[in-house]
This record gives C-alpha cells, structure tokens and sequence, in this order.
C-alpha cells in the first residue's frame, strides 16, 4: 500500500493552504459561493457544491515554459 501525505491548513477565514508530497496550493472562497485553487504546478481548479447528485468542477493547466 502506497504511503500518502496531505496537510491542510487554515490562514485566514476562506483561505487555505494545501499541503501534499508533490505540490502545495492556495484554497479560496466556499462558504456560499465558488471554490477557487491555484498550484504550485500551475493547475488552476474552480468548483461549486451544488445541491444533490450534481456537483461541478472546471480545472484548468497553465502552459509550461
């Protein structure tokens, strides 16, 4: 079984600091409202919680340079 590592952290109210073994990403909004991530790898991420079966989510990954 592979061993993972995940850590969350809050700063401030509606802000979180995202931990794992490959990256760490900055975590936006979400109390009623969308959910936006940046990572340190460039993924861009926005989702929304939606009542039910329906959940939604947009990634998007920056280009390389």
């Amino acid at each position: 079984m592979p061993l993972t590592f995940r850590k969350s952290f809050r700063i401030l109210p509606g802000v979180r600091l995202n931990i794992n073994r490959h990256s760490w990403s900055i975590t936006t909004g979400g109390g009623h409202g969308p959910r936006h991530t940046h990572s340190s790898t460039g993924r861009r991420t926005t989702s929304v919680d939606l009542p039910g079966p329906f959940g939604w989510r947009r990634s998007r990954a920056a280009r390389r340079r």
